[in-house]
């Protein structure tokens, strides 16, 4: 990447980490202070802390439409002040429903298309995968820093200072993004980047691309409904301090991404894909189902929740991939939008259905659940192919009619390493997918 590209990508992942940021540290704590607000019940208190996805899930496609129309800046200025909005209203909350609302809004500011459209006007075609993968990287490291951050800051500030803290986050995201991140020259639709309403259908429709969109909302949705009655959980069975729950989750984190990157090799350069894929399925079930059917002790319970992150953040990298992989060359953007999607519903569902199960049948109940869960989804993932190793590519072309891209199309797919090539007339962009140890760029008509 050219320096301004890595500057650009580097500061949009750091607005985009602080926003995640601010979402992610009410995860560990908030149902540790949800029964000091007024009408709170167990679904309540998951409904707040999952409430958040729903309005990203339904906003997010939208608002990056808007941001063709309008502008990048606008849309992600207006989104974080819409987060910053909710997250004064749930700090200065006395009751559960206004926290609820809070955490609606809070979701409501999503700014993540946008981003990633903004990303794609501030590069290079070729570069622009490795943008987006530095923003996706950012969000695994504000939900690590999230799990720390959070216990800390609730003794020290409580939630309510919590909430404070990610109110002031998002209007230093603001200002990031109007003096640091970069003016793009131009701001056009990027196929690879942006969802593309002429789209919908062919992704809506691909069986493959849904059975990963319900892949990440399965593991969303199990996370959340966990961390409804974790943090409970290891304060009153186990009996640890709340302010100690960063001790716990610091060593889980760190050692289960040890544990993951050789079965990250094993599916990559091993050729193992699907079976490591269905067996971080099973695995993350069995790690739920063995918080359900054990008696919490301190060290089982660190044992196993280091086995469900191992499984979580291996799924949690691989799935992304193989969406690229799965998703025709010019429909990234529209697959990744609602895939994107399908993860903050995951969240919706876990938190509003984790609750709805901890109230009628108990705390370690919800564990089951997603065990459950987790054991439909390993059911649907079982029909899968395994999808060929595959790089997106892009490149400039300049073509104007239809039979010029038929006729470049044909030139592409006759090249070694290139499995589909698309040409849109009028793009200015050829989208290929490609096996990177067959391809030569050189050789690019």
């Amino acid at each position: 990447m050219a320096p301004q590209e890595r500057y650009a990508a580097l500061s949009l992942a750091g607005v985009y980490a602080l926003r995640m940021l601010g979402l992610f540290m009410i995860l560990p704590v908030f149902a540790l202070y949800a029964h000091e607000l007024e009408g709170v019940t167990p679904a309540l208190t998951g409904l707040a802390i999952g409430v958040y996805g729903i309005t990203q899930a339904v906003l997010q496609i939208p608002a990056g439409l808007l941001s063709d129309c309008i502008g990048r800046k606008p849309v992600i200025i207006g989104g974080l002040l819409l987060f910053a909005f909710g997250s004064v209203v749930a700090a200065q909350a006395d009751s559960i429903y206004v926290v609820i609302l809070g955490r609606a809004l809070q979701g409501s500011g999503a700014i993540a298309a946008a981003i990633m459209a903004l990303t794609a006007d501030l590069t290079r075609e070729n570069q622009r995968i490795k943008a987006m993968a530095l923003i996706g990287m950012s969000i695994g490291l504000s939900f690590a820093a999230a799990m720390i951050l959070g216990p800390l800051l609730n003794e020290w500030v409580g939630v309510p200072g919590i909430f404070w803290i990610t109110a002031l986050l998002a209007l230093g995201g603001i200002l990031v993004v109007a003096f640091v991140v970069p003016r793009p020259r131009v701001t056009a639709v990027h196929r690879e980047a942006e969802a593309i309403p002429a789209q919908f259908g062919r992704v809506l429709r691909n069986p493959d691309l849904l059975r990963l969109d319900f892949g990440i909302l399965v593991l969303h949705t199990a996370l959340t409904a966990s961390f409804v009655v974790l943090p409970v959980l290891l304060r009153d069975t186990i009996g640890l301090a709340s302010v100690r729950h960063w001790e716990l989750y610091l060593p889980v984190l760190a050692g289960s991404i040890l544990i993951m990157i050789p079965f990250i090799i094993l599916a990559e350069r091993g050729g193992r894909l699907k079976p490591v894929f269905l067996g971080a399925i099973t695995v993350l079930g069995l790690a739920e189902l063995g918080l359900y059917l054990f008696s919490p002790t301190l060290i089982g319970v660190v044992v196993l929740l280091m086995v469900f992150f191992s499984a979580f953040n291996l799924l949690e990298a691989m799935l992304p991939s193989l969406v690229s992989r799965v998703a025709p060359g010019d429909c990234r953007g529209s697959a990744m939008g609602f895939y994107s999607s399908s993860q903050f519903m995951g969240a919706f569902l876990g938190g509003g259905l984790g609750g709805v199960v901890q109230g009628m049948y108990g705390l370690q109940t919800v564990f089951l659940f997603a065990a459950l869960a987790l054991g439909v989804w390993l059911l649907v993932a079982l029909p899968m192919k395994s999808p060929r190793k595959l790089s997106s590519y892009m490149y400039k072309v300049e073509v104007v009619d239809q039979a010029g891209a038929d006729r470049l199309t044909r030139q592409l797919v006759g090249m070694a390493g290139v499995a589909e090539a698309v040409v849109i007339p009028g793009d200015g962009v050829a989208y290929l997918k490609v096996d990177k140890q067959a391809f030569d760029p050189a050789g690019l008509p």
